[in-house]
């Protein structure tokens, strides 16, 4: 049983982990748990991502599990203007390689989702009826809509304003919507699967994990 270390730079994402992807993969020999992104002082739990604070942690959890990945959000990198997607993943793995002794490429997985978590959950846009205080013909109608126009979940984004974290707090009610209450439970309820078939970028990182197990 391969274990992977998920580092994960917040708490939506680390239940997300725990209650989905780690009982999923278990069935490939991937024995997968979250790490909360922190400084190396225990600081800062969570949020505040940069490049380098995730090669400096990813660095100190290396020689501690047998594979290392990530779950960080594109827009969520203080440091990100003018980088794309596979150029952050290029540069933590580049800085992990760098400072990191007995550095072996094929135990490491930087992964960056495109635009946000909370983009995958508009696989379904139904099992939103799990924000029950929010929830209404009119939402699911809002959530629906924006769904169609994009042709996958991980295109969901115009800009920082209208990313899809944004998109759901503007649909609900103000208080009605939590991100680490009802995300990670929304994800639940659409299943792994279904996230997969409709998100390419997430189904190909599955994949690779899976790789290590197999």
């Amino acid at each position: 049983m391969i274990r992977v270390c998920i580092v994960c730079e917040g708490q939506t994402e680390v239940e997300f982990v725990k209650n989905c992807l780690a009982p999923y993969l278990l069935s490939h020999e991937v024995l997968a748990f979250p790490s909360l992104l922190q400084s190396p002082s225990g600081n800062h739990r969570g949020g505040r991502v940069t490049v380098e604070r995730l090669v400096k942690f990813i660095s100190h959890q290396y020689h501690q599990t047998d594979r290392i990945t990530t779950l960080v959000d594109f827009y969520g990198f203080q440091d990100g203007s003018g980088r794309s997607r596979a150029q952050l993943e290029d540069d933590i793995r580049a800085g992990i390689a760098a400072s990191t002794a007995g550095y072996d490429a094929r135990f490491v997985l930087p992964y960056v989702q495109m635009y946000e978590f909370e983009g995958l959950l508009f696989t379904d846009p139904d099992a939103f009826e799990w924000v029950e205080d929010g929830w209404s013909e009119q939402s699911r109608a809002a959530l629906t809509q924006v769904r169609q126009a994009f042709a996958s979940p991980e295109d969901i984004n115009n800009s920082r304003e209208t990313a899809p974290s944004k998109r759901i707090l503007s649909i609900f009610e103000k208080g009605s919507y939590s991100k680490t209450e009802h995300g990670p439970l929304i994800a639940e309820a659409i299943g792994v699967d279904a996230i997969r078939a409709q998100c390419p970028q997430f189904d190909a990182w599955l994949m690779q994990l899976q790789a290590w197990g197999n």
